[in-house]
């Protein structure tokens, strides 16, 4: 890893502040309370290019990497967007362009990336299930192979954009998991076409982040050509692992950039409110708090650098990726509380924004795993026994 000043990092650093800046707090409060896709905010991360960091110039992107989008979506967050600036990139910048670049095709990756990068096209990823949540393994949803295609049927839950994407990459079995050696093995996936008439989504009503619909989806004998299957038969837990990584990367990114949007409104505030005759922030009270957890996103923000390094160079980063994760999610709630305790009873309002991003950062303690198996992989790593 180099610390040096990085020109490129700058440019991104300084677009994704612009655009930040004019799609802030008001925007976001607006669109969270009509429950509104910010389709123009979509069209702008792909005039940046953001949406193309990950694909390769020769399918018209950027031809970067994860610690470049990490920078983006941190900055993103930071500087006024809140969970936004992770939401709107994990999905089809993030982890969709990571799996089709990485192990698509030749004829998928002509036909989805250059679409990605252009933000043309917006993808859901369908991992979820009712009865499976953390466990990815016990997937239920079957992909049984007819002649040169395959029909699939089952059921996911909490899939982001599914209402409004053009395509999912969707997990399923192509092999029971009574049936294999590894419960690993025996898992394929496709990319299909959510206008098909055997899908169906229902929005799931939730806490917070309304400007984007998590569904259930019903997948009744939807049928795909084989040549849709992303990676080989059976074997579709290295790709998925591959897009995994990525996206808590990106939720550690989220985890520091909204406690930082926090914890610097709250600095503003505390530094013009006046109680007693002296502005609250003088207090250590309320300064050493935010200032503790604000030390702790800066270390979070490191691993995080770290662990996109790794990727970007293909080592294995899945120690660092939780470790990331697991830091960054837990400084950055610390950082919200704590904002939030230093407006006092306006940290309860809505014109505030801080109410907000407790809501949005607090999805980050259970996706896209939760704390508790993230430190589940942490503690096998660091020599304890495997515990599920």
């Amino acid at each position: 890893m180099d610390f040096a000043t990085d020109e490129t990092h700058n440019l991104i650093r300084s677009t994704a502040t612009e655009i930040a800046g004019e799609y802030g707090p008001a925007y976001w409060r607006e669109k969270e309370e009509k429950g509104e896709f910010a389709e123009v905010f979509w069209d702008e991360l792909a005039a940046a290019d953001f949406h193309g960091l990950l694909v390769p110039e020769e399918y018209e992107g950027a031809g970067m990497g994860m610690q470049e989008m990490g920078i983006a979506m941190e900055t993103l967050c930071a500087e006024g967007c809140g969970m936004a600036g992770t939401w709107y990139l994990v999905l089809t910048g993030g982890m969709a362009a990571l799996g089709i670049r990485d192990y698509g095709t030749p004829e998928q990756r002509e036909k989805y990336l250059p679409d990605i990068a252009a933000g043309n096209r917006n993808f859901s990823i369908g991992i979820t299930e009712p009865e499976a949540g953390t466990n990815t393994l016990n997937v239920a949803t079957r992909a049984e192979r007819d002649g040169d295609e395959f029909v699939l049927n089952g059921e996911k839950a909490w899939i982001t954009f599914s209402d409004i994407a053009d395509n999912m990459v969707l997990v399923t079995r192509t092999t029971p998991k009574a049936e294999v050696e590894k419960p690993t093995d025996g898992i394929s996936l496709f990319v299909i076409d959510m206008d098909d008439p055997g899908i169906e989504t229902s929005p799931i009503p939730k806490h917070g982040i309304n400007y984007s619909n998590s569904c259930e989806v019903f997948i009744d004998d939807v049928r795909v050509p084989e040549e849709n299957m992303l990676g080989e038969e059976d074997e579709g837990w290295k790709p998925l692992v591959h897009m995994i990584n990525p996206e808590r990367i990106g939720f550690a990114a989220a985890g520091t950039g909204i406690g930082k949007l926090a914890a610097d409104s709250a600095i503003e505030y505390t530094n013009d409110r006046e109680v007693f005759g002296r502005p609250v922030g003088e207090h250590q009270g309320v300064s050493f708090p935010i200032t503790e957890a604000y030390a702790q996103m800066e270390t979070a923000s490191v691993m995080r650098e770290k662990a996109a390094w790794k990727f970007d160079n293909g080592e294995d980063c899945a120690y660092e990726t939780n470790v990331a994760k697991a830091t960054a999610v837990e400084a950055g709630i610390e950082a919200v509380r704590e904002s939030m305790q230093a407006f006092g009873g306006w940290g309860y309002a809505k014109e505030y924004d801080v109410e907000r991003w407790w809501r949005e950062i607090n999805l980050t303690r259970l996706a896209p795993v939760t704390q508790q198996m993230a430190y589940n992989h942490i503690s096998q790593q660091i020599g304890f026994p495997k515990s599920y």
